[in-house]
């Protein structure tokens, strides 16, 4: 039984079910999607350098203890955030037309919500200082609800121009918005700040990420308060609102769990292990999906099959993803001494151990676009409460053995979690079990044989220093899985660069060039 966000689009059978075309997507489908994961991927990647040349600098300044405070008012920070409405303004991409007062009502929606909830975070702060015992968090969240006034600001441009696959001013907005947020931390850290500099550096880069999208989405249209006619945009953004709740109970329920029984210390070390090894999922793959999301859309109104963009996405995730979390985890000794320094040495096993699991982590993220943008939003609710549930259980378990207890949770969930997914997520766009493994099996062969390599050359490996071994690892690691992968799929390189040079790759690729859409 469906329900009516679930109508068949495009041509229909007399059995009632849509049938999804295998011919050419629409006209310069491939060149807009190939230009848009240009611009918004490799603008990300220009702000993660730069992001993280500011950190590698501003975490050698700062205690582990000061990323334990910040972590404790992220909880809340993020506790509340679910409701903030982007929800809303991403119903405007998914809907086959929009008109002015549409855009108005998902603009006063993000204003109420917004707004409301930077209140009710300054009356909140006190509490949550008491829960932590730790009075300084009252002050930090009174000034982190600054970050609230900004989003309806950054929510509403980056949907309208997602809408049109335009990333080019949300790139350039979200670089200069990277460059100002660095400045900060690094600035404040230097002069001795300490979790300030964690504090404000996030609220610079809002405040200018917004003016930039403001200004380049100009002009925006005036917020309608009146939600008459808005069901359909209610329901979707409702949908995706739960969704986002149920994702902050599965993401910071372990920070708030251990919160009141580690020392800011020991909660430090694993908040920045989480953080390190999350990097790719939290900031490279969501990229991706903001891309992907309007791509799929336009794919599903026009009556096409998302299956062989769906495995090229997951193809080319696992082969990206997989050899960075396996070489993270293979040199997680030297990798940590040579960016973080000797302080942060005892975070060495909880990286190491966190990162073997996170490639299950990647491939269940790419997969919500596809349902968002068949209609069934009612999966990402499913996934997101099944996600919530096994995670939180965890965490309640693993926190009596400590950080290493915590992260054998995420080694029991995840995998999971990926089942569960995968479970709902494949027979609505139309790939089998065995098509999904055959996608991510070069870069499962490819990362055993870096594995084996690296850790036959650490057997042999003289006592280096730190940098010198990790160079001589990685570099190891590196050729042997570019090896593995060239002389074993050498169609998969094949079919990449032609997406770059923009030639039809060989084999089956109906509808355009999109070799790598979501994540």
């Amino acid at each position: 039984m469906h329900s009516a966000d679930e109508r068949p689009e495009g041509p229909v059978n007399t059995d009632g079910k849509a049938q999804a075309s295998t011919g050419p997507a629409p006209d310069g489908f491939g060149a807009r999607v190939r230009d848009a994961l240009a611009w918004r991927y490799g603008s990300q990647v220009i702000a993660q350098i730069i992001t993280w040349g500011s950190t590698l600098l501003v975490v050698r300044l700062l205690d582990p203890s000061d990323y334990g405070l910040f972590a404790m008012s992220q909880v809340v920070l993020a506790a509340l955030a679910f409701l903030n409405g982007w929800g809303f303004a991403n119903s405007l991409i998914q809907q086959e037309s929009i008109g002015k007062r549409d855009i108005g009502q998902a603009f006063a929606m993000l204003l109420v919500l917004n707004f409301g909830l930077a209140a009710a975070q300054i009356l909140i702060a006190p509490y949550a200082a008491l829960y932590y015992s730790e009075p300084l968090i009252e002050d930090m969240l009174h000034i982190q609800a600054l970050l609230f006034l900004t989003t309806p600001f950054i929510a509403l441009p980056s949907a309208l121009l997602s809408r049109e696959l335009s990333f080019r001013t949300q790139a350039i907005a979200n670089m200069i918005a990277a460059i100002a947020g660095a400045i900060t931390a690094l600035v404040m850290a230097w002069y001795g700040f300490g979790v300030w500099a964690l504090v404000w550096a996030p609220i610079v880069s809002f405040a200018v990420r917004a003016v930039a999208l403001t200004i380049g989405a100009w002009p925006l249209t005036l917020p309608v308060f009146d939600l008459r006619g808005a069901g359909a945009m209610v329901s979707y953004g409702g949908a995706m609102t739960l969704c986002q709740m149920l994702w902050i109970v599965q993401s910071q329920s372990d920070i708030f769990i251990a919160g009141r029984t580690f020392e800011p210390y020991d909660l430090g070390l694993y908040a920045e292990a989480l953080f390190l090894t999350l990097i790719v999922t939290g900031r490279f793959l969501p990229p991706l999906n903001e891309v992907a999301f309007p791509a799929y859309s336009e794919l599903h109104k026009a009556g096409h099959s998302l299956a062989p963009y769906f495995l090229r996405s997951m193809r080319s995730v696992a082969i990206v993803t997989g050899p960075i979390y396996i070489g993270l985890a293979l040199t997680a000794p030297e990798a940590i001494a040579t960016l973080f320094g000797e302080k942060w040495l005892p975070m060495v096993p909880i990286v190491a151990s966190l990162a073997l699991i996170m490639p299950f982590r990647s491939l269940e993220i790419i997969c919500t676009p596809a349902t968002n943008a068949t209609g069934r939003p009612r999966i990402y609710v499913y996934t997101s409460l099944a996600g919530a549930v096994l995670f939180t259980a965890g965490f309640l378990v693993g926190v009596e053995y400590g950080a290493m207890g915590l992260v054998h949770a995420w080694w029991v969930a995840s995998p999971l979690l990926l089942a569960f997914t995968l479970a709902l997520t494949l027979p609505v766009v139309g790939v089998t079990v065995w098509e999904w493994g055959k996608a991510i099996w070069p870069a499962i062969v490819a990362c055993a044989a870096m594995a084996a390599a690296v850790s036959g050359l650490r057997m042999i490996l003289p006592d280096w220093p730190a940098p010198l071994g990790l160079a001589a690892l990685a570099a190891t690691g590196a050729a042997t899985y570019a090896a593995v992968i060239w002389f074993g799929w050498r169609g998969v390189v094949h079919e990449s660069w032609a997406m770059i040079r923009q030639r039809p790759a060989s084999g089956p690729q109906p509808g355009g060039r999109m070799q790598t859409t979501a994540g």
